[in-house]
């Protein structure tokens, strides 16, 4: 029994000892730590090192592609809450209602192969030529403070969104496997207030 405290108590002074230092890559020696976006508790998060050894213009193309997956993934979300609650009322192909088209990811297998030529070709031009950019006309002359501050709330909301389009479609898919596997029949109740 002793002996057992002995190495209890071993153990727990062992667990406080002093512990060699290793040096990490935090924000306070990451080359873009200054960067918009950068903000605590997480301060410069790159747990994949992407950004080691790149240069400023490679940072802000990845800026960019994170901006864009933001305002994708924001839309994402507001098209899981309009499907609920509205339809539109026209054929969104011959024979095919909007009406008729299922809700979330069941929606995939609804659309006609016509229809998703045209998304990939629609996608592959904004993409491949910059169409429907950063447009002059509706800006408002801001403040460098504020705009910065807008942008870092643009920022963060498409960082939250890309995170509520997963569980949206973690959701929908462990739906489509197992029905009603949460007792809803739609994914958003109580509408017009869900919470």
């Amino acid at each position: 029994m002793k002996l057992a405290i002995a190495a209890t108590l071993v153990t727990a002074a062992a667990a406080f000892a002093p512990a060699a230092k290793t040096v990490s890559k935090t924000a306070l020696n990451s080359e873009f730590s200054e960067e918009l976006g950068v903000i605590a508790p997480t301060g410069f998060w790159d747990p994949c090192s992407l950004s080691d050894g790149i240069t400023q213009e490679t940072f802000d193309l990845y800026r960019t592609a994170e901006l864009k997956h933001g305002r994708v993934a924001q839309l994402a979300v507001l098209g899981y809450v309009v499907q609920e609650i509205y339809r539109f009322p026209f054929d969104i192909s011959p024979g095919l209602a909007c009406a008729d088209v299922p809700n979330g990811i069941a929606a995939l297998g609804a659309i006609p192969l016509l229809g998703w030529l045209q998304i990939i070709v629609l996608i592959g031009a904004v993409d491949l030529r910059g169409f429907l950019g950063d447009f002059e006309v509706g800006k408002l002359p801001l403040d460098p403070e504020i705009l910065e501050k807008r942008q870092l709330c643009e920022l963060q909301h498409g960082r939250i969104a890309m995170l509520a389009t997963l569980e949206l479609f973690r959701h929908d898919s462990q739906n489509l496997v197992q029905p009603g596997f949460d007792g809803l029949d739609n994914l958003l109740t109580g509408l017009p207030f869900p919470y």
